[in-house]
């Protein structure tokens, strides 16, 4: 399709028989997906985040070391390096968990739902609110990239 012809793309147009209702389910069930991709972008920042602290306490024990302060020093290493942060998890078992368990169902399910109901194409609902938006012939207002 060129430019002139208007409209989005072929993979961005829905396909023959899919209805309004059917699109905006699609779009719903894609924006679920996209809060989950944001919500395991946060587990990813917690586990480094959680990793960078416990590396940290490696130098916060040598410093107590060579401060005089042994006993602290042990404490730290006893009871806070390399702990689980829930019983029986570090929190690289927590992401496998979610990413298994949770995330990629969950990714699957929305691809076998797209592909069934709208022959695999994605943010049809997306591609349809563009150009209901767009102002024709403006050259900020393309239908799709060229």
């Amino acid at each position: 399709m060129t430019r002139s012809e208007g409209g989005p793309d072929r993979a961005h147009r829905r396909p023959e028989g899919v209805g309004d209702l059917t699109v905006e389910a699609l779009g719903s069930l894609s924006k679920a997906l996209e809060t989950v991709e944001r919500a395991r972008g946060q587990l990813y920042g917690f586990h480094q985040l959680t990793g960078t602290a416990d590396l940290e306490l490696d130098r916060a024990v040598g410093l107590l070391r060579r401060a005089g302060h042994d006993e602290w020093a042990d404490r730290v290493e006893a009871e806070v390096l390399g702990r689980n942060v829930i019983p029986d998890h570090w929190t690289f078992q927590i992401v496998e968990s979610y990413n298994s368990t949770y995330y990629e169902p969950f990714r699957d399910l929305e691809r076998q739902a797209r592909d069934v109901l709208a022959a695999g194409r994605d943010h049809l609902h997306e591609a349809e609110m563009k150009e209901a938006r767009r102002t024709e012939g403006h050259p900020d207002h393309t239908s799709h990239p060229s």
